[in-house]
């Protein structure tokens, strides 16, 4: 399906993106996530509009297990009290709304979930000064 070219793109990719995370703070590492989850948030949205129902699925699939495996797991909720817990409360609400959006073939609640994980991703890189310096003392 794919020719050598894109497969050699692929595996490059690849192995930036391993790159990247082997040397990221876990600061750095959340960021990711966000930005993981929007982009795939991104793709499913072109599916949508393109009629691509498998590949919608599938970047959907890849958004829900971002949040739910990777954020949510993230969460501290013991150190991180209220805030871990309203969190927590806030991605699952967002892996239900990716999954009613699948079903319902929704754009709008694609760009709502979208919408809650920029304003987290704006924050959490808003407090990066202050988490290097935690993370250097």
């Amino acid at each position: 399906m794919f020719s050598q070219g894109h497969a050699g793109a692929n595996a490059y990719a690849r192995v930036g993106v391993q790159t990247g995370v082997m040397g990221a703070s876990p600061h750095r590492l959340v960021v990711m996530l966000y930005q993981g989850a929007r982009q795939a948030i991104a793709q499913a949205r072109m599916h949508l509009q393109q009629g691509n129902i498998a590949a919608r699925g599938e970047a959907i699939t890849k958004a829900i297990g971002i949040v739910e495996s990777g954020l949510q797991q993230a969460l501290n909720k013991d150190a991180g009290g209220e805030i871990a817990a309203r969190l927590d409360a806030l991605y699952t609400y967002m892996s239900h709304r990716l999954l009613q959006a699948n079903v319902q073939q929704s754009e709008q609640m694609l760009v709502e979930v979208d919408g809650l994980l920029a304003t987290l991703e704006d924050a959490w890189i808003a407090i990066a000064p202050d988490a290097a310096k935690m993370a250097a003392a």
